[in-house]
């Protein structure tokens, strides 16, 4: 990962509303919320979750601009995304996601899930389906099929359900910071804003 200044100085601000430039920095209510009861990270380090789901549309259209975003974080910022379920026909896809992860297939499949269900309009609401999707991109499928069944991750699961009750997610894509602040494309106004504003609230964080 390349490292970045952690200078609130013209690129980190670009994105935001020119009310908030005007008063120093991105503004709670307007271009972030804070978690009322602060979620517990590891000491030592910044953190970044995104919560998402793969049926989401404005995930999708989040992904290029979040990814790009990814590639430029400091070393000090641990990354990471956490599927979410807001019913029980989204938990396959839930569950996908963990397995690929699990798998080391990230880098390969991630953005390929998004193009088989936003652009190709495939259907992927079951384990079946997804299965049949997966062997067209040269997947194991029966390593994939065991994976998105193993203890590993219906650990995975319960941990990403505390989590994100702990944020209280009601929606997706949302960018959670350092367990403190919640900001998203909705929130903030559009992806580069959000991804400014959380630019500037890790650095008030390392700060803190």
């Amino acid at each position: 990962m390349n490292r970045r200044d952690w200078v609130l100085a013209a690129t980190s601000l670009a994105g935001l509303p020119m009310a908030a430039r005007a008063q120093g920095g991105p503004q709670e209510g307007r271009d972030y919320k804070r978690v009322e009861t602060p979620v517990p990270v590891a000491e030592g380090k910044l953190e970044v979750v995104e919560f998402f789901g793969y049926w989401c549309p404005h995930c999708n259209a989040f992904e290029p601009a979040l990814e790009a975003w990814v590639k430029k974080l400091p070393a000090a910022v641990t990354f990471r995304r956490i599927p979410v379920a807001f019913s029980p026909g989204q938990e396959p896809l839930q569950r996908l996601y963990f397995a690929i992860e699990a798998m080391g297939q990230v880098d390969t499949l991630h953005r390929k899930v998004f193009n088989a269900l936003h652009v190709e309009r495939k259907r992927l609401n079951t384990e079946s389906d997804i299965l049949d999707w997966a062997k067209t991109t040269g997947t194991d499928t029966a390593k994939l099929a065991d994976t998105m069944k193993s203890f590993a991750v219906a650990t995975k699961l319960r941990q990403s359900k505390q989590l994100a009750d702990g944020y209280k997610i009601e929606g997706v894509p949302t960018l959670g910071i350092q367990g403190r602040f919640m900001t998203s494309p909705s929130i903030a106004g559009s992806p580069e804003r959000a991804l400014a504003v959380a630019d500037a609230l890790l650095a008030q964080s390392r700060k803190s």
